[in-house]
């Protein structure tokens, strides 16, 4: 594959759309769902997230790539976007501790980027007609062949992804010594959780997404973390199998994203595909208990059912989203668990929401005692 600055390129949409481009990483077709993030900063977090893993990222500031690259601002070991599509993307960077320009990482990561795309207008088109499958192409711009080629892309709905980014093998993560020993149970999982909760004294063994609740519990842990990641939380059934197993254990238990919507499965609370989703880092939550706002990060493409919620005796909602209502965090009233939705690490932007973490650390606290 070459890489060729100036030759023309092309995006093609599930429902026949057509914008046209330039290239800019390596020469090549990527596909997966279109989705759009609204943040201003932090783009290599968002492309290092697993939880965008199959997805073709649209960035909707104007500008992308100003501030370069750091090796210090990477949530996973690589690139988990599919592709990625621009308005305009900076050649070099402008800041001192930056170890590249973003165009080299793109094609250091083999990766497709398409330029000079009217972003507005793309996120205009899937704001209204919804998320869909889409195609980008640097290396062919013939529609009748990207066509039959898009026509096999599976929809994100049903597709199980997180057994393409988790662990393969369990690890550890912080000082062996610490006061608090917690489970992760990694759906695809982000660095900075794992910072946030080892910053907190915590002792963290990370297990693959399919690891048995009876594996996690013979390493006798003070509590359980299922994380975020990629893919539609309905299509993991011994996932939520275990999930179940590890809440009636009565130790406490935190999810966040795709592990918030594990909870909610484990508990009769079924998942819905929303129609765009929640990308970037400024969505505006309320604390129902507090009723005090937060400024979140936020990645996600299903949610939970607010009516199945309004049945289950069980399970009361904590978070709601100011854009639209739609359920940010739940707790169990019968079981020491609680999650949200969103992501209270935020690396990049707002802290909005790092109390959480402190929360369930006192949660352990208590269980301890």
């Amino acid at each position: 594959m070459k890489y060729n600055k100036k030759k023309e390129a092309v995006l093609l949409l599930a429902d026949g759309t057509i914008f046209h481009g330039k290239a800019l990483g390596i020469e090549g077709v990527a596909t997966g769902e279109l989705c759009f993030n609204t943040g201003m900063t932090g783009y290599q977090e968002v492309f290092t997230d697993p939880s965008y893993f199959g997805q073709l990222m649209i960035t909707t500031n104007a500008h992308i790539g100003n501030y370069g690259v750091s090796s210090k601002e990477t949530e996973s070991a690589d690139m988990k976007i599919a592709g990625l599509i621009c308005k305009n993307l900076n050649n070099g960077f402008s800041r001192r501790g930056g170890d590249g320009d973003l165009q080299e990482y793109f094609i250091a990561q083999n990766k497709v980027v398409i330029s000079d795309v009217d972003t507005r207008a793309v996120v205009r088109h899937i704001r209204d007609k919804g998320a869909m499958n889409a195609i980008i192409s640097t290396a062919t711009t013939d529609i009748a062949e990207l066509t039959k080629l898009l026509a096999e892309v599976p929809s994100m709905e049903g597709l199980e992804l997180s057994s393409s980014v988790c662990t393969e093998k369990p690890y550890f993560v912080g000082d062996e010594n610490a006061k608090h020993k917690v489970a992760v149970l990694d759906l695809g999982v982000k660095r900075n959780i794992l910072k946030c909760l080892s910053d907190r004294d915590c002792y963290l063994q990370v297990f693959p997404m399919h690891t048995s609740y009876e594996d996690m519990k013979a390493w006798n842990p003070d509590g359980f973390f299922l994380s975020n990641g990629p893919g539609d939380p309905s299509a993991m059934p011994k996932v939520i199998e275990q999930v179940k197993k590890v809440t009636a254990d009565g130790k406490p238990v935190f999810g966040i994203c795709l592990g918030h919507q594990a909870l909610a499965l484990s508990e009769g609370i079924s998942t819905y595909k929303m129609h765009n989703g929640h990308r970037g880092i400024n969505h505006p939550v309320i604390n129902l208990s507090t009723r005090k706002a937060e400024v979140t990060s936020q990645n996600h493409g299903f949610g939970i059912s607010e009516e199945d919620i309004k049945n289950n005796p069980n399970v009361e909602v904590t978070h709601v989203n100011l854009n639209d209502d739609t359920v940010e965090g739940i707790k169990l009233t019968n079981k020491n668990c609680f999650s949200v939705q969103y992501h209270p690490e935020s690396s990049p932007g707002p802290h909005d929401s790092r109390y959480l973490f402190d929360e369930f650390v006192n949660n352990i606290k208590s269980y301890k005692n």
